[in-house]
Parts: structure tokens; sequence; C-alpha cells
């Protein structure tokens, strides 16, 4: 990294993201899914560093973070189906992939040539200080190396980027652990029919209790609508193998629910979902560093927040493949 400055909660330091982020630099900073890397919007250069920065595909696009349905509606077309979520999970932990305005002002980057953009009002007081101190939309995925597990921490990030050699310096904003601990769920209402395009911190009963029924988007390799929808994300160095009851030589396993087995971490004892989630990546990293030659990871239901869980562990083993 060509130079990391580490900042703690304080008007001040926010001031000094806030100049940072509007003189075209990175800020990494904490919402309540996983921590984010930070660029203003509407400054190509800006956008482009982000992806000089993770290391990742041009063709992946960015979300955008506002601080108000209001700011978003600058950006972007509603229709009711995007009235009626905001309304639902605004603030909070849900990305609608919406047409964009003509005259919006947001990076072509940002949506990798798309028509559309990815936006979210997120809840976290930081992120939301730090919007209104730069007063710009925030071209922001998750701060840690393309595929990699995604940041919980500030320390996480700070592991993700020290030992590659950057363009670009980062600021890291420390705000403690994210409460959600899982990305975003992600929407698409440009067509038609609603269509999930990557579950999170939303669970799907919740939006379709809401606009009624969704259709659930498969995997991509090559211009997809939204992040997260790459057959291969989130991983760790050590390989995983899932739905394990037990575990092999040389591995460690992480356990869910009430359970007899040697676990090395309970993503959640009493098999609670949501404390599942928040813990997940918080886990994997702290299992990655242990390197085992293996980590079992024990069942987790399919419903509710265990639909999102259980899509990042899918796509942390799939195989890797050329960008």
């Amino acid at each position: 990294m060509k130079q990391t400055t580490f900042l703690s909660d304080s008007d001040n330091n926010l001031n000094v993201c806030a100049r940072a982020l509007s003189n075209g630099e990175l800020v990494a900073f904490p919402t309540e899914t996983v921590y984010g890397l930070g660029a203003i919007a509407n400054c190509d250069s800006a956008v482009a560093a982000i992806f000089e920065a993770k290391k990742r595909p041009s063709f992946n696009p960015l979300i955008v973070h506002v601080s108000s349905i209001s700011d978003a509606k600058k950006i972007v077309q509603f229709n009711e189906r995007a009235e009626e979520l905001a309304a639902s999970f605004w603030p909070g932990a849900l990305t609608m992939v919406l047409p964009r305005l003509n005259d919006c002002g947001i990076s072509l980057l940002v949506s990798a040539g798309l028509d559309s953009i990815a936006i979210r009002v997120p809840t976290h007081p930081l992120a939301q200080k730090l919007l209104a101190k730069t007063a710009h939309p925030i071209a922001a995925p998750s701060a840690n190396r393309s595929g990699e597990i995604s940041p919980t921490t500030a320390a996480h990030v700070v592991r993700s980027f020290s030992q590659i050699s950057m363009q670009h310096n980062i600021i890291i904003l420390d705000g403690g652990a994210c409460e959600v601990g899982l990305e975003s769920s992600v929407v698409d209402l440009t067509g038609e029919q609603s269509v999930l395009l990557r579950p999170g911190g939303v669970t799907s009963e919740s939006i379709e209790a809401v606009i009624g029924e969704l259709k659930f988007a498969a995997s991509e390799n090559c211009a997809p609508k939204s992040p997260g929808m790459l057959s291969r994300h989130y991983a760790p160095k050590t390989p995983l193998r899932l739905n394990a009851h037990s575990i092999n030589e040389g591995e460690l396993l992480l356990g869910f629910g009430p359970t007899q087995q040697k676990v090395t971490f309970n993503l959640s004892e009493s098999g609670n979902l949501v404390q599942a989630a928040a813990n997940l990546f918080a886990m994997l990293h702290d299992l990655d560093l242990k390197t085992p030659s293996g980590i079992a990871v024990m069942p987790i239901p399919l419903e509710g927040l265990g639909l999102a869980i259980n899509d990042r562990l899918k796509r942390a083993i799939s195989p890797k493949t050329e960008n």
C-alpha cells in the first residue's frame, strides 16, 4: 500500500475524510453491512482508483451511497416498487437497481456501462455523517481485494490491502464492528419483474412482503447488474467445505447451533441467523489466519438470513475464473 492513514471517529477526522474524498482520494468507512472503500461517485478518476485498488474487474458495477431518499431521486428514476421499498427499508441494508437519470452526474464507470445504477441509503451513523460532510454521493464496494472475504472491522481492511503495492493512499475510518455483517440485499427494479440479484441484510421474505414475488438471479461472470453476482467471491485463502457434520484431519470447524462437535468458532450457539450473519466474515477471517488445511462449515438453514449466508459460502468455494 502506498500509505494507510488510520483514523478514529471524531468531527475533525470526519472532516479529513470528507476533504480527501473531495480531492479524489479513497476512504474506507463503516456501514451497518460491511466496510466500504469509498470514492466520490461523480469523479471518473476517483472511481477508477477503486477498481485499481481492489483489482476489481471493470465490468463489475459499484453501489452508490447517498444520505436520503431525496438524494437518491436525483440520481435514479423511482417507480412505485422503489417508493414502497425505500419507505420500508431505507436507511438500511437494501440496494435497489434503477434506471439512471441522464443528468445525474454519476461516473459511467460506476455502472460499468449499464444504463442503471445500484443505490442505497446506509443507516450507520458514521456513514451518514461522512455523506453529509462530503456532500457528494459515494461509490463504495466492500473494502477488500476483489474476491476475498468482506471486511467487518477496520483491521480486516488493513489486512486485505497491506500486502500489495498500490498507486493510491487509503484513509481508514474506524467505526468498530459492523452490526449486520453481510452486504446489502440487491433488488433489480428496472423491469416488470422484481429480481433479487444478491441476498443480503434484508431477507427475501421481508422484501416480498412489500412488493410481491421475487425472481432469483443466477450468478454471472460477465456484465453483472450489481456487485456480488460473480460466481466466485467472498473467498478465504483456506479451502472451504460446506455442510460438514465432522472434520477431516487438519481442518477447523465453523459451527452453527447446538452441537456436540468440537468447533473452533460457532456462528451462533443458539442457532440465531441474525447473529450468524453478523459473525460470518469475522470468523472466516480469524479461521483463515490460523492457516489450517481446510475450514469445514456446518449446515446452515436456507431460510431468512440463512439464504444470504449460504450464498456467500457457495461463492467462496466456486472455482477461480480469469477476469
